[in-house]
């Protein structure tokens, strides 16, 4: 019950164990192509390149750097848990002007305090803005909509860490007008980490005709020529891309829009509980992802506590915090190969888990 990696169907496990074929072959390039389609389908996008990458989410993050900005641009990263800082941190690697607009931990952007900071930006001195969509070390969901609105009137290119929410939320780049969006697939694709999927904007391809920073794996060019040709420039994780089009081949059947109904429930039915057994949450109902819920202790107990006896009881683990969270609140990922029942299961048991820590206490 963590929010990454997650639960991988019997299918896509079975599918796993194939021998792997040829990446060069008629055979692979029809499925490789499938998910490319597929990805678009999930994106709602028709407009934008989707590429996959042999990668984790930071990859991602750090080939969506690399192609759209040059040394000393001025990228204002929108901060509110380890990831989006982590964003901000990969483009001062590349020798960006990175400022950090920071909120606390558990809180989600201002839309409007965004639009005031932009303002302020007269010259146009902003290229870039970087945001987090799902806070996965917070449980925290920024309303993408609307900030991708106000940077879209500022006129900065938007880079979207769409890691826990895509195949768990509604993501609509082209509606929203994102620019570059990046996500993982040991997340909501359902299969174990090990594939990026990176989005690529008519705008944010002329950043890259611009970008001025060393790239070879990571760049955008060589894949879209590449995917021009059905194909991959080096040489892919052939047989997580099989596994990949079994699990979309679950995720279209089910629908999109039962996919985000069915994470909103989750969402709901497990914060509910958890209120009901008396514990705190990290974010408000109205700022939650749909994919990661953060909680606080009660009192007299501690997160190692709770998750040694979440593991060592019930064979079940849960993430702790991170950076300045570590050991202050334990996360219940719910994104993916999930059900209504896992939600029942966690809540019964976080229920004998906390009843026997407070009677040692």
């Amino acid at each position: 019950m963590i929010p990454g990696p997650t639960p991988v169907p019997e299918t896509v496990l079975v599918e796993l164990a194939r021998h792997p074929i040829g990446h060069r072959s008629k055979e692979f390039s029809d499925i490789f192509m499938s998910c490319i389609e597929d990805l678009k389908w999930l994106g709602k996008t028709k407009d934008s390149d989707a590429f996959i990458y042999t990668a984790s989410g930071t990859g991602a993050m750090e080939a969506a750097i690399s192609n759209v900005i040059s040394p000393g641009d001025k990228v204002l990263s929108l901060v509110i848990g380890v990831f989006g800082k982590r964003f901000g941190q990969i483009a001062q690697t590349f020798g960006a002007d990175v400022e950090m607009f920071t909120c606390e931990m558990g809180k989600v952007i201002d839309p409007k305090l965004l639009e005031q900071r932009l303002s302020l930006d007269k010259n146009k001195e902003i290229k870039v803005v970087t945001v987090t969509h799902s806070e996965t070390s917070t449980g925290a969901a920024n309303d993408l909509e609307k900030i991708a609105k106000v940077v879209k009137n500022h006129g900065a290119l938007l880079l979207v860490d769409a890691v826990t929410s895509l195949g768990c939320m509604n993501v609509e780049i082209d509606s929203w007008g994102l620019d570059i969006v990046i996500s993982g697939s040991q997340k909501g694709f359902m299969i174990p980490p090990g594939l990026s999927f990176i989005y690529v904007s008519k705008k944010a391809w002329e950043y890259y005709k611009k970008s001025k920073c060393p790239k070879f794996y990571w760049d955008f060019g060589k894949h879209k020529k590449s995917l021009d040709d059905e194909t991959t420039p080096f040489t892919p994780n052939v047989s997580f891309i099989c596994a990949l089009k079994k699990a979309f081949e679950m995720m279209k059947k089910e629908g999109l829009e039962n996919i985000v109904k069915r994470h909103e429930c989750l969402k709901s039915n497990l914060r509910a509980g958890l209120k009901g057994l008396g514990l705190k949450l990290l974010t408000e109902d109205k700022d939650a992802s749909a994919a990661i819920t953060a909680i606080y202790p009660p009192d007299g107990v501690s997160v190692p506590d709770i998750r040694a006896a979440y593991k060592k009881d019930w064979d079940i683990t849960v993430a702790n915090g991170q950076d300045t969270l570590k050991d202050k609140i334990f996360r219940i990922g719910h994104l993916g190969f999930v059900s209504d029942r896992d939600i029942e299961m966690a809540l019964a048991v976080t229920e004998k888990v906390i009843k026997k820590l407070r009677i040692k206490s």
